[in-house]
């Protein structure tokens, strides 16, 4: 286990982290230039080496009911990975993270194109927005009802 020195040593390597030292000798590490309202990567990192980091954005991480990740018993080399991960995740949109980009054609060869964009699902004749929706399953079923169907 790392002691709180040698984690902070390690968080310290990413300088797009802003150190806020918190009560009780603690310290948060924040990542102003997140995309979400969620800016604190590191959280309350204790003097006795027990912390958290924010893993709340990213795809498949074991984390608790907050979106956290306990790094009390993390080597340096699997910090500085979660701690890019963490990062990384709060710099991509959802659109970023996950695209979607599909053709879907009617029976009379008439394409249309499913885009997924930084407001949810939108639809697109050429260049024209043919219709914007919050979700996967509402664009895709309107594609349905109006005769497409996914290449």
């Amino acid at each position: 286990m790392l002691t709180f020195e040698e984690k902070v040593a390690v968080i310290e390597e990413f300088a797009e982290l802003d150190r806020k030292d918190i009560s009780l000798g603690r310290v948060n590490f924040h990542y102003e230039d997140s995309l979400y309202d969620k800016k604190i990567v590191v959280y309350r990192l204790h003097p006795n080496g027990n912390g958290f980091v924010y893993a709340g954005e990213m795809e498949e991480a074991d984390t608790d009911e907050r979106g956290m990740i306990n790094i009390k018993d993390y080597s340096a080399d699997a910090l500085r990975d979660l701690i890019r991960e963490a990062i990384n995740s709060l710099s991509l949109s959802p659109a970023e993270k996950d695209p979607v980009m599909e053709e879907w054609l009617n029976d009379r060869d008439q394409a249309l194109i499913l885009l997924r964009e930084e407001d949810g699902y939108n639809v697109y004749a050429d260049d024209t927005l043919e219709g914007a929706f919050n979700s996967y399953q509402e664009a895709a079923s309107f594609l349905e009802q109006e005769g497409f169907s996914r290449l």
